[in-house]
């Protein structure tokens, strides 16, 4: 079962919309699901309904909410593609991060005792940053952006992460990759998977970007271990 609620903010000054997909019975933990550049669109929805498939109570707070709600853009779309560029340039990341530990508290209330996140794209930055910042029990990051200026925040996380790098990412160069693995390799807490030869997006639900055989890999690692890690 989906629907939309509205979440109240950390500070209790507003509130902002979610899709949440919930499992039939009870829920044996919940993922917070963070979107891309492109909004809760087509994609995210699938993402959570899938987790939800599996059981678990998915939410995607709608973090562009800062600029309006509803945002849906399509990545395979050139003029929607640009728009999904100058969103993220003017992108509050701390706020997001605010926004998704929200979502993490709304999780708990739910009765779940364990709560995780899993991030794509901007998401996947932020899955960094909800590691380092929040209370989230197990985290994953897939193509995140922009690490290696965050590795400062390394010493924060205390519960597991994952990062899925493919080594021909277009928004993330062969410099950056390297930063991370000398940043992240030896961190007790953190493991990082290389996908040789993947771009960008490979891992996601619809359109041009997909790679089936390497998104199905890194799917079934990131089940693998929320099913080690929110049990």
């Amino acid at each position: 079962m989906s629907e939309q609620i509205k979440l109240d903010s950390l500070d209790n000054q507003n509130s902002f919309n979610a899709y949440v997909a919930r499992p039939e019975g009870n829920a044996k933990a919940a993922i917070v699901v963070i979107q891309e550049i492109f909004g809760i669109n087509a994609g995210i929805r699938r993402k959570c309904d899938k987790l939800a498939e599996q059981g678990y109570l998915a939410v995607a707070p709608d973090l562009f909410h800062q600029f309006e709600d509803g945002i849906e853009l399509d990545p395979d779309i050139e003029p929607e593609m640009d728009k999904a560029l100058k969103l993220f340039e003017k992108f509050d990341q701390d706020q997001g991060v605010r926004d998704i530990e929200a979502a993490i508290k709304w999780a708990r209330s739910q009765g779940c005792g364990k709560v995780g996140a899993v991030g794509y794209c901007l998401g996947g930055r932020l899955a960094y940053m909800t590691a380092a910042r929040t209370d989230s029990d197990a985290t994953v990051g897939y193509y995140a952006v922009g690490v290696d200026n965050l590795l400062a925040e390394k010493h924060a996380i205390a519960n597991p992460l994952i990062l899925h790098i493919p080594t021909e990412d277009g928004f993330v160069d062969k410099d950056t990759q390297r930063k991370m693995h000398d940043g992240l390799d030896d961190h007790p807490k953190v493991t990082l998977y290389d996908y040789e030869g993947m771009d960008h997006g490979f891992a996601t639900e619809f359109g041009n970007r997909r790679d089936d055989e390497n998104a199905e890999r890194a799917d079934k690692r990131t089940m693998d271990f929320f099913a080690k890690h929110l049990a």
